[in-house]
């Protein structure tokens, strides 16, 4: 009789995830205790965009965005109701903010204390990362120097406290979006690192500050190059062990360890075609899985629809049993590093990492990261450009973009059109509530928080315990976050438009004789106003829209993200603008885009040409045009030069018509 053979023996398999949150704090509870339900093993918290910028849902700038791209969360109540019968003390959670990051974990904290939890015990991750805010993202409230501070206050305040808490995860994944090479992610990111591991070091004593720098992870994203994606994790790797060891001295290895969670590219997944965005999926999460000795500790997928709208419970359950499959059915996690010893894959690693080694020295002379905000705005401005010329020209295929591009219709859409809808109601809702916790809170309570609030920061001292004790008092998320901009002020970033240089796409020379034809009839200069209404930070589109329109010779006024509908209209009276286009992708455009137009025509610019781009669903593209909208745009329309002629042709008209 022979023995049976042993089973191998697996790895653990990493943090199952998905990005989730919407509407309100009770529904967002019920699909995260789903999700548990269906085996996910991590939480990951989408917060909308007014609890991200430190707004509450009542504020004017908040209007249109309450629920849309996460949760809303003001207040102690809210996180009690999103946290309600998941014991935290047992939860691994990952928290996807920034400038609000102190208040939130705050609030999270609070939650932890009122369910008996040992505060010591919580496991999980605040993103806390904001300079890549000043970059790509855009949720960023106060300059970037005492931000810089305050991520420091929390790893502070974590290493004392809640040591096994994550206090920082250094985010890659939104430069790359924003159109970034591997070298500038791996440059860029490090950079930020460093800057964040200077601050800290004077906190801490000499012996502790390896612990603390032990905590520091990253948020990566992977694309689909996968080959290349997976060589650059393993540079990822070697580059911050290189750094911990040579320029802080840390010789324990165990505190020099690459610890990263990952998303999967989002700005690869397509509108066009969305099923093969399943295909694209599956082939990234293999960049971060396959290299053992560079594999990801958490991972949480897109879901295919992501280039349409908000995801449904379903999608989100597809994409959650991707990585079970992965996990679970294959023998991944039998084996050791694949790809040990590989000379393709050790020489596009050294490739990457003498390439980032470059950019991290130019980085160091301008004075570091913090001081390089507007170099690498900049940069990846052009990096950007080039990756979408490429895709114009076909050099980089896309299929059913710009090559393949005959389909069938997908029965996925199905009758809601494949994606998920925030009810209107939802936000009147959110502000009730919140009116009721004003009314219902200790006001003396309240007020005394806020001054020792005040005080912490305005003196330079750590903010995180007054903060607990702001959450406890009752003191809400725009109130926090408006004691920091009292203390620190506010910030405008920078676009980045100015600073990159022509990227030389085809058929400029015709668009800029048509340019200069109707600059003639107009007697002046083609003047565009592009506009970012409400919230939403993402202006990777509208970066891109305003350089080729600079490039084709027009007179460009933009101002970045997190405008109002008042200002945008000001800005159009104060310019003189011919035509305005403005950029909504939070799913916010069709209250934002009524006010706007509403305004025009109380300022008695009315017939001024208006265009829109976003993830906008079909059916809300007819509303618009029939609002007044002249031009709907959506990811599908990826040739800028057809969206630059469309504003040539329709200035023209209007000129035509006055003459």
């Amino acid at each position: 009789m022979t023995d049976t053979p042993a089973l191998p023996t697996r790895d653990k398999p990493w943090l199952i995830r998905t990005y989730a949150g919407h509407s309100t704090a009770a529904a967002s509870n019920a699909l995260y205790r789903g999700n548990l339900a269906k085996g996910q093993t991590g939480l990951s918290v989408a917060f909308d965009l007014p609890t991200q910028t430190g707004y509450d849902s009542d504020h004017e700038l908040a209007k249109g965005e309450v629920g849309k791209v996460g949760v809303p969360v003001c207040h102690l109540g809210d996180m009690r109701t999103l946290f309600d019968q998941i014991p935290l003390e047992q939860m691994n959670t990952s928290m996807t903010i920034n400038a609000t990051a102190p208040w939130l974990l705050a609030l999270y904290i609070a939650v932890a204390e009122e369910q008996g939890a040992d505060i010591s015990k919580l496991t999980g991750t605040v993103q806390n990362d904001l300079i890549k805010e000043y970059l790509s993202r855009g949720t960023y409230i106060c300059p970037p120097k005492p931000s810089l501070r305050m991520i420091g206050d929390v790893a502070e305040y974590c290493y004392k406290h809640v040591p096994k808490w994550n206090p920082m995860n250094v985010c890659s994944y939104h430069l790359q979006e924003a159109g970034a090479t591997p070298e500038q992610e791996l440059a860029f990111a490090l950079a930020t690192a460093t800057a964040v591991l200077d601050e800290l070091k004077p906190r801490v004593p000499e012996e502790d500050f390896p612990i603390l720098a032990g905590r520091i992870s990253f948020f990566v994203n992977a694309g689909i190059r996968f080959v290349t994606e997976m060589c650059k994790m393993r540079a990822f790797v070697d580059l911050w062990d290189e750094i911990l060891a040579e320029r802080y001295g840390i010789e324990d290895p165990k505190y020099r360890r690459f610890r990263y969670g990952v998303q999967v590219n989002s700005l690869g997944l397509t509108e066009q075609q969305p099923e093969n965005n399943v295909y694209r999926i599956l082939i990234e999460m293999l960049a971060v899985t396959l290299s053992k000795n560079a594999r990801a500790r958490a991972v949480q997928l897109p879901a295919w629809n992501e280039a349409l709208g908000l995801p449904r419970p379903w999608d989100q359950q597809w994409s959650m049993r991707m990585q079970q499959i992965m996990a679970y059915e294959t023998d991944l996690l039998e084996y050791d590093d694949l790809f040990d010893g590989n000379p393709a894959v050790d020489r596009k690693v050294e490739e990457l990492k003498t390439g980032a080694r470059a950019e991290l020295s130019n980085l160091d002379a301008m004075g570091g990261a913090i001081e390089a905000i507007d170099y690498m705005k900049g940069r990846l401005v052009e990096s950007n450009a080039d990756r979408v010329v490429r895709v114009e020209r076909g050099e980089t295929v896309v299929v059913g973009v710009n090559r393949y591009v005959e389909s069938e219709r997908s029965p996925l859409l199905g009758e809601d059109g494949g994606i998920m809808t925030v009810d209107p109601a939802v936000e009147a809702d959110q502000v009730g509530r919140l009116t009721e916790w004003r009314s219902s809170r200790d006001a003396s309570a309240v007020t005394a928080a806020l001054a020792k609030l005040r005080a912490a920061a305005r003196e330079g001292r750590n903010v995180m315990e007054a903060s607990i004790a702001a959450a406890k008092a009752g003191v809400t998320t725009g109130e926090w976050a408006g004691e920091m901009r009292a203390a620190h002020g506010e910030y405008r970033g920078p676009t980045g438009v100015s600073k990159a240089v022509s990227n030389k796409a085809e058929g400029l020379d015709e668009l800029r004789d048509a340019v200069e034809a109707v600059s003639s009839r107009l007697g002046r200069r083609l003047r565009f106003l592009v506009g970012k209404p409400g919230l939403d930070g993402h202006s990777n589109g509208a970066e891109q829209i305003a350089f080729r329109a600079r490039d084709c010779g027009m007179d460009i006024d933009y101002e970045g993200i997190r405008l109002t509908p008042a200002q945008i209209v000001a800005a159009a009276e104060s310019g003189k603008a011919h035509v305005v286009g403005l950029s909504i992708l939070s799913g916010s455009h069709l209250p934002l885009v009524e006010e706007t137009l509403r305004r025009l025509r109380d300022a008695g610019l009315g017939d001024l040409p208006v265009i829109v781009g976003g993830i906008i669903p079909e059916d809300d593209a007819d509303r618009l045009r029939k609002m007044g909208v002249s031009r709907v745009y959506t990811p599908k329309d990826f040739e800028l030069n057809s969206i630059i002629r469309d504003i040539v042709t329709l200035v023209d008209s209007k000129a035509i018509a006055a003459e």
